[in-house]
């Protein structure tokens, strides 16, 4: 474990005992980890729906206001804690923009194709999050992968580290699982 790894589970560690002093070193120290899962998440193009900031910062709100970070154990499970955050989030903001769309809210407007893009990319996402909920009612281990590669931007090593199995158990995992996200969105993988 690397020192900086090992200073985050030591705060998150304080924190959990209730240091007030430690959530705001942890805070510091989490931003950047949240910055990169979120860039990770946004790099598809998905500027249509939120901002890497707004997403580290809902993110941030979700862990730290609901009391997550008492149940951390380290830094590989804030990350995939945080992915799964950030998963949430976008679909969230997703079905905000479908309601939207279908008539929340409504304000009359000329569409521009970076409009139709988003709009496009909201089903998308909310077409990804049902597919993950079969995943995981099928597959939970590949459901942890994709969440972990996908969302989480984590490596394949690293996701065997996180879920303590061999990189090949991944990688195998890894193409199952896309392939059946393939299947069920009807894309060519």
């Amino acid at each position: 474990m690397t020192e900086s790894a090992n200073s985050l589970t030591v705060l998150l560690e304080r924190a959990a005992a209730g240091d007030a002093a430690a959530n705001a070193d942890l805070f510091e120290k989490i931003y950047p980890v949240l910055k990169k899962l979120a860039r990770s998440q946004l790099r598809a193009n998905r500027r249509g729906t939120i901002c890497t900031t707004e997403l580290v910062n809902e993110a941030s709100l979700k862990l730290i206001g609901a009391d997550h970070l008492g149940g951390l154990e380290n830094r590989k499970h804030l990350v995939a804690t945080a992915a799964q955050a950030m998963r949430h989030i976008l679909v969230d903001h997703a079905r905000k923009r479908n309601a939207q769309k279908r008539g929340g809210d409504w304000v009359r407007m000329d569409l521009d194709e970076g409009e139709l893009s988003a709009q496009r990319l909201s089903e998308q996402v909310l077409g990804l999050e049902d597919a993950m909920q079969r995943l995981h009612v099928l597959d939970r281990r590949g459901h942890q992968v994709v969440e972990l590669k996908f969302f989480g931007g984590c490596t394949i090593s690293e996701i065997a580290d996180v879920l303590g199995l061999s990189e090949g158990t991944v990688k195998a995992a890894w193409r199952k699982a896309r392939a059946f996200l393939y299947s069920e969105m009807g894309t060519d993988g």
